[in-house]
């Protein structure tokens, strides 16, 4: 029975030995990969049934929106150097918009009534 016990404990001290190493090259990728973010981001309005959002930030540089159907399909690309984004052609449903502006970039979700 004791030796039981030893076999269950050095399983279960390797699977956590394995599992704290997992989580340690995570976040050692997940710190080298990482953008900056887009300072004072803000979309509005967000859900929106007018057929534009404005996308504004704390920096007046050109932005690259993409929007995708939650296929990961991209149904609009566009670069804007003003707040509004024409989303008129785009059926009622959520979207993942990614905004590109300099080095930065943010992604949030869009849902169009």
């Amino acid at each position: 029975m004791n030796k039981n016990y030893f076999y269950i404990l050095l399983l279960l001290s390797t699977f956590y030995s394995f599992s704290l190493q997992a989580q340690e090259n995570k976040n050692s990728i997940a710190t080298k990969t990482q953008e900056p973010t887009i300072e004072g981001l803000t979309i509005y309005p967000n859900p929106t049934n007018t057929g534009k959002i404005y996308i504004t930030t704390k920096s007046s540089l050109d932005k690259k929106v993409e929007i995708f159907n939650v296929l990961g399909k991209k149904v609009l690309e566009s670069v804007t150097t003003s707040k509004e984004v024409n989303v008129s052609q785009l059926e009622a449903g959520v979207y993942i918009i990614k905004i590109k502006e300099g080095e930065a970039s943010a992604t949030r979700k869009l849902i169009i009534n």
